[in-house]
């Protein structure tokens, strides 16, 4: 009968979480350097190589891979003959281990998580209480799975009650489409199917938790092998997804997911629930185990199994953007997938700082800082370390700011923004009013987005937090410009162009 220490435990919680901040699983990274060497389209080449350039330069200076390093989840299957060393709960243990990691001064990761979701939303400030399921199974040891998921992609959770004589298939690839591109694809879809509307959800989140391996399961079926309804169901949707066009970060092109993940259980006769959860191409989970011998002990990859692939700023084609002249004629003059690298200060901002804006106009209050002719970025940094002016500082969700759009753009004398993933029509309707523009940064690259900010400091709104108002001072930081001032937006037209070139499903105009 082995005993799992208290402190044991708690460390070996902190260490996965810290380990998973900065290193890719590998089977994820040799599928992102395989969908980047079959991509053709090349907005989505480029995001893909930022993806990986970032990952290895993550875990080369041991820095998150996104500034979204997610809420904590905990599977745990714990052996009926585990007796526990300690004076405190499973979930004390585990909120200590992710206070530890998160709070780590050599590698200080975002706190996100809120407390009172319904009320005054208060950080915790260490990212706790974590997510834990639990499983009691048979055995002496504790398997643990420590997974750390952002908000991008969780939000994009979906879950249905399907007739039983509704096709599965039909409905995923109805629902895809409905998600836009805020979970950061090239990624992985988890599926679950069965049981109870909980229960599947819960399977769609576990199946996330395997290793990519969609190309054993070609290979099992190329064999002549036997195949589950899962299993066909994986295969048939891997295809199916990708001939959507949807391609990375939703830019069109041939890979939006690099495996599909499916899980099923016993349901009443009378349902089919159904749940999808995407993970984006932050995909950061561990799997150890504890049997009493100590805390676990974590391998970093190596080096050398990254791809060589590093991406650059490409100063021969794309323009060049001064931000401390910019004019409104200029954001004007900005085309669809226009690559720009921006130069000079830029302001920030997210939801939070948003909603107080709008309140002290409403008020009649002056604001604490000028937008007039400014550009913001959508983002919530990571804390720095040691010389860093800032943490991994990649771009959030934009379309969670739609409704401020007009508010920012007509009360505030802003002319452009920038964020991750696609507008919605009352943005897109608000940038095209104002002869405004929307870019897009790479959601997945923050470490390398951070490398182009050579100053920051913080203007407004400092009791937010990381949603605080600040001043970047950047140089050639990437982005392409996704919505102009005409109202296109690059995430409308071309995946559809992409779904019709490689022609395997048909385009719904």
């Amino acid at each position: 009968m082995n005993a799992i220490r208290e402190e044991d435990f708690i460390q070996s919680i902190a260490d996965a979480f810290q380990f998973i901040s900065c290193y890719h699983p590998l089977d994820f990274v040799q599928a992102l350097s395989e969908a980047w060497a079959r991509e053709e389209s090349p907005a989505a080449k480029d995001a893909i190589a930022q993806i990986l350039t970032n990952s290895r330069m993550c875990a080369e200076g041991r820095r998150p891979i996104c500034q979204d390093t997610g809420i904590a989840v905990v599977f745990l299957k714990v052996g009926m003959d585990v007796q526990w060393q300690t004076r405190l709960s499973v979930q004390e243990m585990i909120d200590e281990g992710v206070r530890r990691a998160y709070n780590d001064p050599n590698n200080k990761l975002r706190a996100s998580v809120l407390l009172d979701p319904a009320g005054k939303r208060q950080n915790s400030r260490d990212n706790t209480p974590a997510v834990v399921h639990y499983e009691i199974v048979p055995g002496d040891h504790v398997e643990v799975i420590c997974a750390a998921k952002g908000g991008g992609s969780e939000n994009k959770t979906k879950v249905a009650m399907l007739n039983p004589s509704d096709d599965i298939v039909d409905w995923v690839l109805k629902t895809v489409p409905t998600m836009g591109a805020g979970w950061c694809p090239p990624g992985i879809l988890g599926i679950g199917i069965g049981g109870t509307p909980e229960k599947a959800v819960l399977l769609a989140k576990e199946s996330l938790m395997a290793p990519v391996d969609i190309h054993l399961l070609r290979e099992k079926a190329a064999n002549g092998a036997t195949l589950t309804r899962a299993e066909e169901l994986r295969l048939e949707l891997m295809e199916k997804v990708n001939a959507l066009g949807i391609g990375a970060q939703g830019l069109g092109g041939l890979t939006a997911v690099v495996d599909v993940k499916v899980l099923d259980t016993p349901t009443h006769a009378a349902s089919k629930p159904i749940a999808m959860i995407p993970n984006c191409a932050a995909t950061r989970h561990v799997h150890f185990h504890l049997d009493g011998t100590g805390p676990a002990i974590l391998t970093p990859p190596k080096l050398e199994d990254w791809p060589q692939v590093t991406w650059k700023p490409d100063t021969q084609s794309a323009t060049r953007v001064n931000l401390d002249t910019l004019t409104k004629e200029e954001v004007a003059a900005w085309k669809p997938g226009q690559s720009l690298l921006l130069n000079g200060k830029m302001l920030t901002g997210r939801d939070a700082a948003h909603k107080r804006i709008q309140d002290m106009l409403d008020k009649g209050e002056a604001l604490p800082v000028d937008f007039t002719n400014r550009v913001i970025y959508y983002v919530g940094p990571v804390d720095p370390v040691r010389d860093e002016v800032v943490g991994p500082a990649g771009p959030t969700t934009a379309t969670r700011m739609d409704k401020f759009t007009r508010m920012m753009l007509e009360k505030t004398g802003l002319i452009a923004m920038i964020g991750k993933s696609e507008r919605g029509p009352i943005a897109i309707e608000a940038i095209r009013d104002n002869r405004s523009a929307y870019l897009m940064a790479v959601g997945g690259a923050a470490y390398l987005v951070s490398k182009a900010i050579k100053a920051a400091k913080v203007v407004a709104f400092a009791d937010l937090g990381m949603e605080a108002i600040y001043e970047f001072t950047v140089e050639d930081m990437p982005v392409t410009v996704a919505v102009d001032s005409t109202g296109i937006s690059v995430h409308q037209t071309e995946p559809k162009k992409w779904q019709a070139k490689i022609g395997k499903i048909p385009v719904v105009v």
